[in-house]
């Protein structure tokens, strides 16, 4: 059981906790969990108009690609709230159970946080401003929920019982 209050810190405090161990997961399909949800704003870019964004955080257990360390990988998402990316809106919320497609739903964000769904998450690398390159995951797509024979509507056969 953890007795440790969680508080602020003051600018003068102690801390003794180590950093977080993060991993990066190989290319491949996982399953998910959205643990986080933020409003923001997209200041506008050559491909896309300034616009409202979601970023979401989502978590996937795995393994490591590099070292096979088991752990969790931590994902932050943008969803861009623009026609331009409706497809990518409309797969996440999809892929959450909120919406069927082919159907229009009116997206209920006070409901994303907890909400579970399967995607590809790719792997993406960039070299910083010290010449560092640095490799992480992101989300590439979204996936329908697979629906198990025992889930979807029976089958009428005329004439038997």
């Amino acid at each position: 059981m953890n007795t440790q209050v969680e508080r602020e810190f003051g600018w003068d405090d102690e801390i003794e906790k180590d950093g977080v161990d993060y991993i990066t997961l190989p290319e491949g399909d996982y399953n998910f969990v959205v643990t986080g949800f933020e409003r923001a704003r997209h200041n506008g870019s050559d491909k896309l108009p300034p616009c409202n964004k979601a970023i979401i955080t989502i978590q996937i257990e795995g393994d490591d690609k590099d070292n096979g360390r088991h752990g969790i990988a931590t994902i932050r998402h943008n969803l861009f709230l623009h026609s331009k990316c409706e497809g990518m809106l409309s797969a996440f919320f999809v892929a959450i159970g909120q919406k069927k497609k082919g159907e229009k739903l009116k997206m209920n964000w006070n409901t994303v946080v907890g909400s579970i769904g399967r995607a590809k998450v790719g792997l993406h690398s960039w070299t910083n401003d010290s010449g560092v390159t640095i490799t992480n995951n992101e989300i590439r797509k979204f996936y329908e929920p697979e629906v198990s024979p025992s889930q979807s509507a029976p089958k009428f056969t005329p004439g038997s019982f």
